[in-house]
């Protein structure tokens, strides 16, 4: 694993970025970042003010087992099984983040601080299953600053209002279309009234959704270049930010309304925007893309390491580069639709291969962890 230097060594893009509103979080973990002292110092720097992981990144991180041979031994002397020990690591080492993240939780009333573990994303259809696993995830970790990430399918949607109104923090995932995103928002809302109704704390929940950036792009760039007219070329790179600035938009409306006034004044937080996959995955595109691109007051900006380090050394923050640009992001998606690329059936897409990705990804991890276990517990007999 790379260290973090470059980025706490040029913080000022980065400050930059937070003085506009962008909280900065990382999209990373691994026992070694926590051991090494790697993810202390980015912390300790300012360069982040948050952790999210989810299953790819577990699967990359435990899947080496590097930094987990101990544990992994111990696990296979008690015999436990693989799901058990997967979850036993993975809540231990968003446990010692949240420790260290601690301080910036307190200094900023649990608005940042915070690290996010997702349900098993074989649950994702599975309602009742979600909010059961996002209850024992909680006790689990049992840390204040923990977020509960849910994915934005149609089954997730009840099951943020249930865990929001249980009082238990979310990061809500997977989410691509603005309709979705509008559901979102207003399961969100439900959470919280149904919390008010069974006497919690409103001010103790937060949440952030997971708006995905880059995978439209990817998407609809590829269908752009089939197409290969030069009006279809001219709009690569476009989509992803158009869909983003809407989405922002439909944030700025929903927490202006009465609904939203009432739960404010009883103490309720803001859900806020959170620009996931903001890795820009084309070459062609400068690096940086998706977090120049989308600066905006009030949002988080999750960033894997490559990202991050590329900002702190060139990235070009120059204020809000969202609120003005709502007429010109109507114009680029309805460009796209009019060269008979369906919205509707790409954010569709996106949705499913994202649920299939983390399943796959979590699915390897039970494999490499189940592998360990067989090999450990031998050697232990």
């Amino acid at each position: 694993m790379s260290t973090v230097t470059e980025a706490i060594a040029t913080p000022g893009a980065l400050k930059r970025l937070a003085d506009e509103g962008v909280s900065i979080w990382l999209d990373d973990l691994s026992r070694k970042r926590i051991t090494s002292g790697s993810l202390a110092e980015l912390v300790a720097s300012g360069s982040a003010v948050g952790v999210t992981t989810n299953p790819s990144i577990f699967q990359a991180a435990i899947g080496s087992g590097e930094g987990y041979e101990e544990q992994l031994a111990d696990l296979a002397v008690r015999g436990v099984t693989v799901d058990e020990a997967v979850r036993m690591m993975t809540t231990a080492d968003v446990r010692a983040a949240a420790d260290i993240l601690r301080d910036v939780y307190d200094a900023t009333d649990g608005r940042d601080g915070r690290v996010s573990i997702e349900v098993d994303p074989r649950l994702a259809h599975h309602t009742e299953a979600t909010v059961a696993e996002a209850k024992q995830l909680a006790w689990l970790v049992d840390r204040p600053n923990v977020m509960i990430k849910i994915p934005a399918t149609k089954a997730g949607l009840p099951a943020i209002t249930e865990v929001i109104g249980l009082g238990i923090s979310v990061n809500v995932t997977l989410i691509f279309s603005l309709e979705r995103y509008r559901e979102v928002m207003a399961a969100y809302l439900a959470g919280l009234e149904k919390a008010r109704e069974r006497g919690i704390d409103l001010s103790g929940i937060h949440s952030v959704a997971s708006f995905f950036v880059s995978r439209v792009d990817s998407e609809i760039d590829k269908r752009l270049t089939a197409l290969g007219t030069d009006e279809a070329l001219a709009l690569k790179g476009r989509a992803a930010l158009a869909n983003a600035r809407l989405a922002y938009e439909a944030y700025e409306e929903v927490f202006a309304s009465g609904r939203w006034q009432d739960l404010k004044e009883a103490g309720a937080h803001k859900q806020r925007p959170l620009w996931a996959s903001t890795g820009v995955k084309d070459p062609a595109y400068k690096d940086t893309l998706y977090v120049d691109e989308l600066v905006a007051p009030g949002t988080v900006n999750t960033m894997p390491e490559a990202t991050l380090n590329a900002v702190a050394d060139h990235g070009g923050i120059t204020g809000d580069t969202v609120t003005g640009g709502y007429e010109q992001a109507r114009a680029d998606l309805a460009a796209v639709e009019r060269l008979g690329i369906s919205y509707d059936e790409v954010v569709q897409q996106l949705e499913d291969e994202g649920v299939a990705k983390f399943e796959a990804a979590w699915q390897e991890l039970l494999d490499a962890v189940a592998t360990s276990l067989k090999s450990k517990g031998a050697d232990a007999r």
